[in-house]
């Protein structure tokens, strides 16, 4: 599916769920892939991209942004502590601050470099064991403590189990955003991005359908 007509679906969604037009950011995730897939989308005029692993980000965007200007990086996958510093000298926006060891280790590089990018929350909204992510019944005092700290949390994220309907989870992560001030909601991917607009998604993270399946074995 080519980028025009992703955008053109949430222009669509927006317009059908009573939404703003351009209040949807399109996060496009280029974990994986090409390089020639992402330079032939940054031809294209788009900007915002996605990432799940620092390192590869590290090797990537560094050289685009060298070639083209206004990259704006989200990374979207777990972040080690150790990893943080790097994470916040890439990126503009970090979606998976998921406990409290890595709010703190931000929190401290914040302070020490007068600069922080946008957080958001990670919620595990399916409560699963295997998944990253604060609880349901935590986050309102994790909210706190990031606040205490100063952190710029501009709101939540979550990835719905793949065996149960996303709409639950988008609309959980809706109301706990809400109770807690936060206006960003960081949900929504290939196959259920309009769905999410619809419970009030305000970034969309957009992979496979704008880039092609990914090739794990082409890249490291």
């Amino acid at each position: 599916m080519s980028l025009s007509e992703i955008r053109a679906r949430i222009n669509a969604a927006e317009t059908a769920h009573g939404r703003a037009g351009g209040s949807v950011t399109l996060i496009a995730v280029s974990k994986v892939q090409p390089n020639e897939r992402v330079a032939a989308i940054l031809e294209q005029g788009h900007r915002v991209f996605g990432e799940n692993k620092v390192q590869e980000a590290a090797g990537k965007w560094p050289d685009f942004r060298e070639r083209y200007a206004g990259i704006e990086l989200h990374l979207i996958g777990p972040l080690q502590t150790n990893k943080t510093r790097q994470a916040m000298e890439l990126a503009q926006a970090i979606h998976s601050l998921d406990r409290p060891k890595l709010a703190k280790t931000i929190a401290r590089l914040a302070q020490e470099t007068g600069a922080c990018p946008d957080l958001y929350i990670q919620v595990n909204t399916g409560e699963e064991p295997q998944k990253a992510g604060i609880a349901p019944a935590e986050l309102d005092g994790f909210v706190a403590e990031c606040r205490a700290m100063d952190l710029p949390v501009k709101g939540l994220m979550c990835i719905p189990p793949v065996d149960e309907e996303a709409s639950l989870h988008f609309a959980l992560l809706a109301k706990m955003a809400a109770r807690n001030g936060l206006d960003g909601l960081s949900m929504g991917m290939s196959d259920d991005f309009e769905k999410a607009i619809s419970f009030g998604a305000t970034h969309v993270r957009v992979g496979s359908a704008i880039f092609g399946a990914r090739d794990y074995g082409a890249v490291g």
